[in-house]
């Protein structure tokens, strides 16, 4: 069974100070984005666990959705510069018990997946016009 959180999960991310709550609703968006392409649309109730690699994919693709060539700049602002910070904030989440984790998971499964300046350079899908 799972401990309940002692504090509330706002309180916990302000507490730790590395990364702003806007991060981590960020962070539920992409862990959503993540589930739906691992499991489907429509999987069935319970637990849709998902790997560090494909949570940090989930989180790019999104950003380059919302952000475009800003993706950077947005990650950046909230100190987000590689995808061992993605790993910092779902440990984070799950150390106070907001998030589980199967004995199998580590925070290293979110080291360098990808190179932050490579994988959102975008730079060549968009084409000028006369």
């Amino acid at each position: 069974m799972v401990d309940e959180p002692e504090q509330s999960m706002e309180q916990v991310i302000r507490d730790d100070g590395r990364y702003p709550p806007e991060a981590f609703v960020f962070l539920h968006e992409g862990l959503s984005r993540a589930v739906r392409d691992v499991h489907g649309t429509s999987p069935p109730p319970g637990q849709h666990h998902v790997s560090g690699p494909d949570l940090c994919e989930a989180l790019r693709n999104l950003a380059i959705e919302k952000w475009g060539l800003l993706a950077p700049a947005v990650l950046g602002r909230w100190n987000i510069h590689a995808t061992i910070d993605f790993g910092n904030m779902v440990y984070l989440l799950v150390n106070n018990n907001f998030m589980r984790k199967t004995d199998e998971d580590s925070i290293e499964d979110f080291r360098d997946v990808y190179d932050f300046e490579k994988a959102f350079d975008i730079s060549d899908d968009f084409e000028l016009q006369e």
